[in-house]
């Protein structure tokens, strides 16, 4: 009964009218913007310090959905601004992608944030797609798109591969999506931005703005947020979960690490196989300090054998939704491929699985490697997301690496090891992997290794290849932006709105913000 009156309340004034007499510092939900609202008054304050009064710039709209991404969007949106572009915000009040809200909950949210996005005084336009009334009918590839978004969603959510679309939570996510969707469209339609900025671009609403903005051909910007501070990845008119390098590639693959490169990224590949952070890394790349691979094949009853290291990605990361080439999913990759070498006992395959699994409540990789192999047989072996393994101690037993998305495959490959690629990963096609296009290639790439594998390790020049590519992805891929998305509050400390848009920031930052702003990406 009481969900009822909130839906029937939220369908009419009473949310407002409720909400406008209680007063009350934001609705008694997850749902929080306080410290948004407690830095608003400087950053605005600091903002109009600088900010051009004409709005000489371009047009651009930002998108953010939950509470969170809308706080980044609002900081960045007062950069731009400072910049001298005409900046909006347009925004979607849940606190939640997976759950329900009635409608009562999400007026007042609604209501919530807009009072303390008034507080942008003028400087950023605030839209919610709320107030859009969209068209009942979505084209057909929007129609598509919707469907792919919901389905990489319930991936995303409950760190699986199939999706079963008569589930609530597949329902759930299809309702939202489309509704978004007719929603972007309208907004789209009407203010005509030059460019749209949305967040990761390719799981919940923010995948199907995207969608929307590009089916209306409006040069759009995705970024996502890597594990170091001050650093952002960057894609226009692409979705960045891709990490698309191709022009990146194309630009800087003829040119050779200097010295002083060379020794970075080998500085960066110590502290990753030492557990150890980097540079303004927030966590180390593995829990494990290395012990020696002679440690390990003792650990594990290695013998002579060549030994195959398959590294598993997490199921369901964005960054590996939509990353299928011949095979359906990556577990089908893993069974078929364990099922390839039950019957080769003369090769010993190690399979390391992700240890970012200890964090997911869904299936494990773990489960489809003993069901596509039932009796344990002596030459296979899985190591678990919780056992002490340093992945690069197994890096160096290694005769041949197989990876389906994971940088393992690139850091095999800078070490001398062949690898495989089974996913469409940034790091394929670069000279330096085997990448079989269909279960026939695959299958005879794996014959081929194992005919004589000495003889197949990577020559110097495509080892180098692989460092100069390391090189490119690490340290060039990403740009320079002071707010991440995880301790934002702790970043604007450090990097205050007058900092950010003084000589020494623009500085710092100034080219970032202007890609954001849809000038080309020159490498």
């Amino acid at each position: 009964m009481k969900t009822l009156l909130k839906e029937a309340l939220g369908r009419g004034r009473a949310a407002a009218t409720f909400y406008d007499w209680l007063h009350p510092t934001r609705p008694r939900t997850r749902y929080n913007l306080e410290q948004l609202s407690a830095h608003l008054p400087t950053a605005v304050a600091d903002t109009r310090a600088v900010a051009p009064k004409t709005k000489s710039g371009k047009r651009l709209l930002l998108f953010a959905t939950l509470h969170y991404w809308i706080e980044q969007a609002a900081m960045v949106g007062l950069a731009l601004r400072g910049m001298g572009h005409d900046v909006a915000v347009a925004y979607l009040p849940y606190s939640n992608w997976d759950k329900e809200i009635n409608g009562f909950d999400l007026r007042r949210q609604d209501l919530y944030t807009r009072r303390v996005l008034r507080r942008l005084d003028g400087l950023v336009s605030a839209f919610s797609l709320l107030d859009m009334r969209p068209a009942n009918k979505l084209p057909p590839s929007l129609e598509q798109a919707v469907e792919t978004a919901s389905a990489y969603d319930v991936m995303y959510s409950l760190q699986v591969e199939n999706v079963d679309r008569r589930s609530a939570l597949y329902k759930l996510r299809a309702r939202r999506n489309r509704d978004a969707c007719a929603a972007a469209l309208a907004l789209l339609e009407a203010q005509r931005p030059d460019v749209v900025l949305v967040p990761n671009g390719l799981v919940t609403e923010l995948g199907v703005f995207y969608r929307a903005a590009r089916h209306l051909g409006i040069l759009t910007v995705t970024y996502e947020f890597n594990d170091q501070r001050e650093q952002v990845w960057l894609a226009q008119n692409d979705i960045v979960m891709h990490q698309n390098t191709d022009d990146l590639w194309r630009a800087r693959s003829s040119r050779r690490l200097t010295p002083s490169e060379r020794e970075k990224i080998a500085a960066f590949e110590e502290a990753r196989s030492g557990a150890r952070t980097y540079g303004k890394g927030t966590r180390p790349w593995q829990d494990t300090p290395a012990e020696g691979s002679a440690h390990i094949r003792d650990r594990l009853g290695l013998d002579s054998r060549p030994v195959v290291l398959l590294a598993t990605n997490v199921l369901g990361d964005s960054l590996t939704l939509g990353r299928n080439l011949f095979a359906s999913s990556m577990a089908e990759w893993i069974e078929r491929t364990v099922q390839y070498f039950a019957a080769r006992p003369s090769v010993q395959l190690v399979v390391r699985v992700h240890p970012g699994e200890r964090l997911i409540s869904g299936p494990s990789m773990t489960r489809v490697v003993e069901g596509a192999a039932p009796g344990h047989p002596e030459h296979i072996h899985v190591i678990g997301p919780r056992e002490p393994t340093n992945t690069y101690d197994l890096m160096g037993l290694a005769s041949c690496g197989l990876a389906y998305t994971t940088t393992v495959g690139l850091e095999m490959a800078m070490r001398g090891v062949p690898v495989i690629v089974a996913g469409r990963t940034h790091f394929r096609g670069r000279g330096f992997t085997i990448d079989p296009t269909s279960w026939d290639e695959y299958y005879e790439s794996l014959d081929r290794l194992f005919e004589a594998p000495a003889t197949h390790r990577l020559s110097p020049e495509q080892v180098e290849t692989a460092w100069s590519y390391a090189h490119l992805f690490f340290f060039e891929y990403p740009f320079s932006l002071p707010w991440r998305l995880m301790h934002l509050w702790k970043d604007v400390g450090e990097w205050p709105l007058a900092r950010v848009l003084s000589n020494e920031g623009r500085t710092a930052f100034g080219r970032t913000l202007g890609y954001l702003a849809g000038e080309r990406i020159v490498w």
